[in-house]
Formats: structure tokens, C-alpha cells, sequence
């Protein structure tokens, strides 16, 4: 927009001003990223934890990732196949995008998409790419909210999309159940 004024722009991210109000674009992918819900075969959930610079801590997530980064990626399915893998080391047959919203509207511009990968076969082991440090966790489903709690006794810091992500797992946004 052109009454926007450019602040600062990194290599990464870009402050901007319009008004009195201040936030941040990406400089690079489209504004748009992924977190994919996923279950394997054996009915366990999976988690991504990593170190978050900004937090000063670990966190757990879902697996995620920015749609547009990669060369010749274009779609929300590109990107959640892609992450699901460099990720987990697990491929899904199928992937279905969900629901699309903004991430934190007050700050960013960014939005992210929940995606349903099903159909998971392991490929690889996971751990994520060269920059990254991650662990992958398989939880049993039926164990996960448990699970998740007992990380945050532990001092892990968890995304609240986790929540709605297994929601996710067996209904569809709109309540009707996953099929």
C-alpha cells in the first residue's frame, strides 16, 4: 500500500508502519505457510520440537513450514508434502487443506493453512533440513492432550494451534466428521 512505510527489511522479515501501527511481512515465500495435521498408520500423532529463538525455548509443534520458499513450489499441498517429509520422514497419499486464516492479525500479515495429510508411509528419518534441529515425536492419539500437558510442566513452550490441529483429526472446521 502506499502509505506504507518500510521501517526495516532483513533478509527474512520487513517492519512496517502504516499509521500508527506497526508489524512485519516475510520478505521471501508468499505470506502463506502450512501446519499439517498427521496421524500414522499406528494411530499416533506427530510432533515437530524445536528450539525458537524468539521464545528462549523449546517448543512443540505440528509440522509446518512456509508455502513459496522452495523453487517452483506453488501450492498449500506442495508445501505440506514437502515439510511433512523434510520434517518427519513420513510421505502422505493424500493431503487436504482445511482452513486458511491469519496467524496473528495484530502483528503480521502472514496466514497459515491447516492441512490433513493422511495416508502416511515413513520414508526417511525426519530431524528436518541443514538449518534445523528437530525431533519428531509420535504420540498415541488417544494419549496426546496428556502428553502435550506434561511437556508444558516440563517448560516446553506449545503452539495453541495444537488444539485445534487435533480437533482436526476426526472432524472437519465446520463440526461434520473427517472422511
Amino acid at each position: 500500500m502506499s502509505d506504507t512505510e518500510i521501517v526495516y527489511e532483513g533478509k527474512w522479515l520487513r517492519m512496517c508502519k502504516r499509521g500508527r501501527w506497526e508489524y512485519v511481512e516475510r520478505t521471501h515465500a508468499d505470506g502463506m505457510a502450512v501446519i499439517i495435521i498427521a496421524v500414522t498408520p499406528q494411530d499416533e500423532v506427530l510432533f515437530v520440537e524445536q528450539m525458537r529463538i524468539p521464545l528462549g525455548k523449546r517448543t512443540i509443534e505440528m509440522p509446518a513450514g512456509l508455502v513459496g520458499d522452495q523453487a517452483g513450489e506453488d501450492t498449500l499441498e506442495d508445501a505440506a508434502r514437502r515439510e511433512l517429509i523434510e520434517e518427519t520422514g513420513w510421505e502422505p497419499a493424500h493431503v487436504e487443506v482445511l482452513l486458511t486464516g491469519p496467524t496473528s492479525s495484530g502483528m503480521s500479515n502472514e496466514r497459515i493453512a491447516f492441512v490433513r495429510a493422511t495416508g502416511l508411509l515413513r520414508v526417511g528419518p525426519g530431524g528436518g533440513d541443514e538449518t534445523e534441529d528437530i525431533t519428531v515425536h509420535a504420540v498415541p492419539r488417544a494419549q496426546a492432550p496428556a502428553w502435550l500437558v506434561q511437556k508444558r510442566d516440563e517448560g516446553y513452550e506449545l503452539d495453541l494451534k495444537l488444539w485445534a490441529g487435533l480437533w482436526m483429526i476426526e472432524r472437519n472446521p465446520d463440526g461434520s466428521p473427517a472422511g
